[in-house]
Formats: structure tokens, sequence, C-alpha cells
């Protein structure tokens, strides 16, 4: 008699497919997006022309830099400044990739040096001194070069007496930097305090998320400060801060609707609404 665990399966088993065959897209692949708020399908070409809003529900998906930027200038011209300042790896810092091999894959994949884009443009036919996040750009990270650029913004904001503009997305401070990173913040508030003698506004947009040490210091010292729907900001996450004092946060803590009622935010503007409401005030500040 025959164990029952030595029969052969009675399901005829399935060849592993051809490794080109496995590796080859599909045509549809990357046409179509799903909302993470409401699950409609949309899309892709659709929905970047309604600048990555949700048309179903208005929820804001992530925009990439440049489309942003492309989006809000004049002409969609952005005259691009400090392109080729890279990140070095003072510390040779490593945890489970060296931080060099980890700066080398991310900028091969996206075609950035780093995670903040700085340069000049105009809004209006006002010209504005302007910088963007890229949060793919390992999670929109501060480190001394991200530091510089923002710094850098502000620095050609006061000597062309034109107005400042930060779009800020980050999840903080870079640790693979350590101090020299956390030296950013004291850095690029320096910069706004030199800023502020040319007396042209400092206007602050926080995206979706806007944390850590980007959110203590330069993201929330704008003269107006604006922030797109449901967009997260503060220092600490809401999950920290619940470990932290043992109590359960209210509602929608730390987003940006919770932080217009309670006063810590000047108002929240839509994506499509953003170029009009920066002109406007670029023209009654200015």
């Amino acid at each position: 008699m025959t164990a029952w665990f030595s029969k052969k399966p009675r399901i005829a088993q399935v060849e592993a497919p051809d490794d080109d065959l496995k590796a080859a897209p599909s045509r549809m692949e990357g046409l179509w997006v799903k909302c993470d708020a409401c699950g409609e399908i949309l899309y892709r070409a659709d929905l970047e022309k309604n600048l990555n809003v949700c048309p179903a529900c208005a929820f804001h998906m992530t925009m990439p830099a440049r489309a942003r930027l492309a989006a809000l200038l004049d002409d969609g011209v952005f005259n691009e400044h400090d392109q080729a300042l890279e990140p070095l790896d003072p510390l040779g810092f490593s945890d489970s990739k060296k931080y060099k091999d980890r700066l080398r894959v991310t900028r091969k994949k996206l075609g950035e040096n780093d995670a903040f884009l700085s340069g000049l443009g105009k809004i209006d036919g006002a010209p504005v001194s302007v910088g963007c996040f890229v949060f793919e750009f390992m999670g929109g990270s501060m480190g001394s070069v991200v530091g510089e650029k923002v710094t850098r913004v502000f620095e050609r904001a006061y000597d062309l007496k034109c107005p400042a503009i930060v779009f800020s997305s980050s999840g903080g401070a870079r640790m693979q930097e350590g101090i020299f990173s956390l030296m950013q913040m004291a850095k690029t508030s320096a910069a706004i305090a030199r800023f502020r003698a040319v007396r042209k506004p400092y206007i602050s947009v926080m995206l979706h998320p806007t944390t850590g040490g980007v959110a203590a210091s330069f993201a929330w010292l704008g003269d107006v400060i604006l922030a797109e729907p449901k967009a997260l900001i503060g220092f600490a996450g809401p999950r920290v801060i619940e470990q932290t004092i043992r109590q359960k946060l209210p509602e929608g803590f730390q987003r940006s609707e919770f932080l217009v009622d309670h006063g810590m935010i000047d108002a929240i503007v839509a994506r499509k609404d953003l170029r009009g409401r920066l002109s406007q005030l670029i023209s009654l500040m200015s």
C-alpha cells in the first residue's frame, strides 16, 4: 500500500512562462490609475489634464514636482538653478544599503540629483524665486544639498527683490547625514530672516505630507501659509504622538482642514485654484 503523501498530484503542473514572455509589459500597463480615496478607475491622460485631482471625489493625488511648476508658472517656463548640486556621504553612512549606493540608484531612477528643485519663473508676469520638493527622492528628506537649495531660493529672492514661493513635501531631516541635515533647519530660517529686509512676501505651500524638520523650520515661516486639501502637516506623525501621550487624537488631527480650523495655516487651496491665488497674493503683498 502506497502512503498518501507519496502519490502523484492529480492536478497537472503548469509550466512557468519563459522569461521573455514574463518580462513583456502589457500594452494597457500604466494607462489607468485607481483613486486611493474613492476607488474610481481613471484614465491617466485625463487625470494628468486635471492636475492629478480625481474628477469623481476631488482627491489630490501626488503630482510630480516638474509638472507642478509647469502648471503654475507662465507658459510652463521654469528656469532651473543649482541643478549640478549633488549630496555627498560625509558620514560614510550605511544601513540596509550604503547611502552613496542609495543616492546613485535613486538618481538613475528619477533623473533628479536630489529631493528639491530651485529656480526662477513668473506668475502672471511677476518674477518669483521658487522651489519645490521631489517627494519621490528618499521621501523628500532634507539633507545638506536640499538645505542649500532652499537657502538659495531666498538668496535669489533677496538679490532680485522678488517674492519667494516654496512647495514643501517632506518626511523631514535625512538621517543618513546626521547633524549636517539638522543644521539646515537653522540655515534656511536664517536665510528667511535676511530676506525679510526686502519686504517681499514669502508664500509657503504645504503639500502632503509636510513633516519633521521641514515643517519645524522654513515651511512654517511663511508670510502666508497655504495647504492642499487633506495634506498631513506636523512635526511628529499621529501614531508617534498617540504612543507618547497615550491618548487617542481627534479625527483628522494634523490634516490641513484641522489646522486651518485651529488657526495654524491661513487657507486651504485646491490645486486648480492655486495659480490664481498665488497671483492674487503676489499682487496684494508686493
